[in-house]
């Protein structure tokens, strides 16, 4: 099942929301059905508190659920869930390691990265800094070279995988380029996290190892990017990335843990104010998102 968040108020939280599931192309307004339901987060509670999966609480509350159109769900969808953290995986795509290696003064940080049994982690964004589908990412106005990173997100609640939604790793090549130690610099700013357009259960999403993914930017409403690749070309695996981030590590409720990106604009890109970025992957959805300068 896919999950959706609709605004029942203006806040970038859960609060004030709306969850709708996907079944199979039938979308249902779980809100309707319990005031308890309102959120993801909501739904991931009850099945913890049920030692049932989310699929199986949305299931017992479809028959009470007001049906919506699909199509106005998924064009006036908001960030489907609302994490505490977002984190991100650098280093987990040999392509991904080849542009870190040309972009930067100290190549060998990054091969040694690449060939290492522990991924690299770090915290990419706050809830402040995270937008949803159709809202604007940013790029730094202090930044000569920015590039979109999609990527495949896992969803974490209590510290299990519940589900996995597309995310953007927006970040300054620049900034980082000139001294790994910029990183925190280079990733997290205002608007530097999208997600979206939801989140998509196990039960649609069987094997994250196997996803195709998409990356398209438009300008001025004409291409001038687009690639594609597929999950399968990971250098790690989801559970990898993610015990390691379990590791003597107090996580919050709710987070994404982003899982890199093997799509790199060439050198001679970089993300401008307008620019539309559009992200494909199989079986979750697309999330699109134009750009600001922050």
């Amino acid at each position: 099942m896919r999950y959706y968040r609709l605004p029942g108020g203006e806040s970038r939280s859960d609060s004030d929301s709306l969850v709708v599931v996907d079944d199979e192309g039938d979308a249902y307004d779980l809100s309707t059905a319990s005031d308890d339901l309102g959120s993801f987060t909501a739904l991931a509670r009850a099945a913890n508190a049920s030692d049932r999966s989310v699929d199986d609480i949305a299931r017992d509350r479809i028959p009470d659920a007001v049906r919506r159109d699909l199509n106005d769900v998924e064009k006036n969808a908001l960030l489907p869930v609302a994490p505490d953290e977002v984190w991100a995986a650098g280093v987990t795509y040999s392509i991904s390691e080849k542009a870190r290696k040309a972009e930067s003064g100290k190549p060998e940080v990054y091969i040694d990265v690449y060939d290492s049994e522990r991924p690299e982690l770090f915290l990419k964004a706050t809830p402040s800094r995270t937008v949803g589908p159709h809202d604007a990412i940013g790029v730094r106005g202090d930044s000569e070279w920015d590039v979109p990173e999609p990527e495949l997100g896992v969803v974490l609640h209590r510290e299990e995988v519940v589900g996995y939604t597309v995310g953007n790793d927006v970040s300054s090549r620049s900034i980082e380029g000139e001294n790994p130690l910029y990183l925190p610099q280079a990733k997290v700013y205002d608007r530097c996290c999208s997600l979206g357009p939801c989140v998509a259960t196990e039960s649609v999403v069987e094997d994250p190892h196997d996803l195709e993914m998409s990356l398209t930017i438009e300008r001025d409403e004409e291409v001038v990017y687009e690639d594609s690749t597929s999950t399968s070309e990971m250098a790690t695996t989801c559970e990898k990335l993610v015990e390691y981030l379990k590791r003597h590590n107090n996580l919050p409720e709710t987070l994404v843990l982003l899982t890199g990106t093997a799509l790199v604009p060439p050198e001679s890109f970089t993300l401008q104010e307008g620019d539309c970025v559009s992200i494909d992957i199989d079986h979750i959805g697309r999330l699109v998102n134009d750009t600001v300068v922050v």
